[in-house]
C-alpha cells in the first residue's frame, strides 16, 4: 500500500504583483477591497483629493477663457485698447488685497488646526474683508468702463475681458458666501471633523483663486498696458 502525502507550497512569498490575493511585493494587499497593506486612506485625504480634481477642472475652464482672450485681445473694432482703458494702479491694489487675503486665509487654517475658535474667526473675517474690498474695486472698474462706452458689447476684446475678469469675480463672490457660511458653522458647531474638512476645501479654493488672479493680472493688465 502506497502512502500518499499532502503537498504544501512552502515557497516564500514572491514579489510578483500579479499573484491573486496579493499586492505588489507580497505585502498582503487585498485585491477585493482595493485596500493596500496600510489600509484605506482617511476621509480628509479622500475629500482633499476629490476637491483638487474639482479645482483642476476649474483651472481647465479658466485656461480656455485665457486662450480665447489671448486670441481676441487685438480685436478692438476701432474701439479703445487695453492701454487706453486699464488703470494699472487700481489693478495693483486689487492684487495686494487678494494676496493678503490668501495670507490671512492660511493663518485661519493654522488657527483651526490648533482649535483656536477666536483666531480662526478673526483671520476668516480679515480674509472676507480683503476679498470684499477686491470685489468692490473690480465692480467699480466695470461700472467705470461701461460708463465710458467700453462695455462688453463694444468689441470682441472687451467681451473677452469682461468674461475673464467677471468669471473670476463670480468665483470670489461664491468664495465670500462660502466663507460666511464657514464662519457661522465654526461659531455654532466648533471644529468637528466635517467642519475641518470644509475649511480645508475652502482654503484650497481661495488659494486657487489667488493663483488665477496672478496669471490674470499679468496677462490682462501688465501685458495690456505695456
Amino acid at each position: 500500500m502506497t502512502a500518499t502525502t499532502e503537498w504544501r507550497d512552502t515557497r516564500p512569498p514572491t514579489n510578483d504583483p500579479h499573484r491573486i490575493g496579493r499586492g505588489a511585493g507580497g505585502g498582503g494587499g487585498d485585491r477585493v477591497t482595493g485596500h493596500g497593506a496600510g489600509g484605506p486612506a482617511d476621509k480628509r485625504t479622500v475629500v482633499g483629493f476629490g476637491f483638487w480634481i474639482f479645482l483642476l477642472s476649474d483651472i481647465v475652464m479658466f485656461s480656455a477663457i485665457f486662450a480665447t482672450y489671448a486670441v481676441i485681445e487685438g480685436a478692438t473694432d476701432g474701439g479703445p485698447t487695453a492701454r487706453q482703458l486699464f488703470d494699472i494702479d487700481n489693478a495693483w491694489v486689487e492684487t495686494v488685497c487678494l494676496l493678503f487675503s490668501s495670507f490671512t486665509c492660511g493663518l485661519a487654517t493654522i488657527a483651526a488646526e490648533r482649535r483656536s475658535a477666536v483666531w480662526t474667526q478673526v483671520f476668516l473675517l480679515a480674509t472676507g474683508l480683503l476679498g470684499a474690498v477686491f470685489l468692490a474695486l473690480e465692480l467699480r472698474e466695470f461700472i467705470d468702463l461701461i460708463g465710458r462706452g467700453a462695455g462688453p458689447q463694444r468689441s470682441a476684446f472687451l467681451s473677452g475681458f469682461f468674461t475673464l475678469v467677471g468669471c473670476h469675480g463670480l468665483h470670489v463672490t461664491a468664495g465670500l458666501l462660502w466663507l460666511g457660511t464657514m464662519m457661522a458653522q465654526v461659531w455654532t458647531r466648533g471644529f468637528k471633523p466635517n467642519i475641518a474638512r470644509r475649511l480645508m476645501c475652502f482654503s484650497l479654493f481661495w488659494h486657487a483663486l489667488d493663483i488665477i488672479w496672478v496669471a490674470l493680472f499679468t496677462i490682462v493688465y501688465l501685458f495690456g498696458v505695456r
